[in-house]
């Protein structure tokens, strides 16, 4: 869902919050919900709010719900500010899959949102008798949906459905290829679920779990690996480093010295060639080039030296007189017939012993 945000001059969400505020008689309840939901200052506890007023936090928590208890239905009863302001919530949502975050849907509406504009619009969605409000937690992100669909519970079970479905595939997919495993209308509420969970990040069109580094890297090592899997193909780390310094990543300006000396402390990365490095997991091994032809010839025997150097260049970037050079001058190998070499006895010896 590629969306550019765009403001919309006429949703004032902090003058119908102050609408809202207006109509509390009093005082006291209003500095409750204010400090609750952080509407002018950053969130507080029942605890904290509690120790200010001088009641207790179980007296808070009493207040509170019935505050927004009075406040939902005059709401429901007819409020034209909120009714004005929730039908442009519900048109947002409506482009944007039909559920999203309070962060995303607080940029959609204003560009550059801050804490309290996220907190505004979170407000407004508890109180708007259309909408359905997921608490953030340590599974989700506070969100937003439309109740018309799906009520908290129902939004929640097809987050979770999401998420069960990149588990079971194992690896990243794109938006269109979950959507295609997934019976949901269209691929932007695919989406739009997928940001709402704690579990799932993307990166560059792929979205996977927050624990995979090719989706979530979050230290060097990480973004190496996500910059070599995604390239598919060895890369010199120069390369890996300039592609790390020209991607969207957190802190991308690291320097070309420190991208080599990951790539040698990790075993993820196998050095193939002078400077080159690949993924251990498209199925290269560690070891010199004379190791590599060792391993050839335990496996299969005496070759042909076209042949050894065939199958040693799907192993390693080198240069083919690098090959050759190892076969005539390292001590275990030695030719057995024309043009073909083997292992020697003492080689041969210790690899039965291994």
């Amino acid at each position: 869902m590629t969306e550019t945000a765009t403001s919309d001059p006429t949703l004032d969400i902090k003058g119908t919050v102050a609408i809202v505020l207006d109509g509390i008689d009093r005082e006291r309840e209003r500095e409750i919900i204010s400090r609750r939901f952080g509407l002018y200052d950053r969130k507080e506890t029942l605890e904290q709010i509690g120790e200010l007023l001088g009641i207790t936090r179980e007296r808070v928590r009493q207040l509170e719900k019935a505050i927004l208890i009075r406040l939902k239905i005059t709401t429901e009863e007819g409020h034209d500010e909120m009714a004005k302001t929730e039908k442009e919530i519900i048109q947002h949502l409506s482009e944007m899959g039909r559920v999203a975050r309070v962060k995303d849907l607080s940029e959609k509406i204003k560009p550059g949102a801050d804490a309290r504009d996220h907190a505004h619009v979170a407000f407004i969605a508890e109180l708007a008798p259309h909408l359905s409000i997921i608490d953030e937690n340590d599974h989700y992100h506070q969100s937003v949906g439309l109740k018309e669909y799906h009520d908290d519970v129902k939004i929640k079970k097809n987050i979770d459905e999401v998420l069960a479905t990149i588990k079971e595939h194992g690896e990243p997919l794109t938006i269109q290829e979950l959507h295609e495993k997934l019976r949901h209308e269209h691929p932007s509420h695919v989406e739009a679920l997928a940001r709402s969970s704690k579990h799932i990040a993307n990166l560059k069109e792929k979205w996977g779990l927050t624990k995979w580094p090719t989706v979530n890297p979050k230290n060097i090592r990480d973004k190496i690996y996500a910059i070599l899997s995604e390239n598919g193909k060895p890369m010199h780390f120069s390369k890996v480093a300039e592609s790390i310094k020209s991607s969207d990543f957190k802190r991308r300006n690291v320097t070309t010295q420190a991208i080599h000396n990951e790539l040698i402390k990790d075993n993820r990365f196998v050095l193939i060639g002078r400077g080159i490095y690949a993924l251990k997991e498209w199925g290269y091994n560690s070891g010199t080039v004379a190791d590599i032809i060792t391993d050839i010839l335990k496996k299969e025997g005496p070759l042909h030296r076209d042949e050894i150097v065939r199958k040693v260049l799907k192993k390693r970037q080198v240069k083919e007189t690098t090959i050759l050079l190892n076969l005539q001058s390292k001590p275990q190998f030695k030719r057995v017939s024309r043009a073909t070499y083997g292992l020697n006895d003492a080689t041969k010896t210790t690899a039965k012993e291994k």
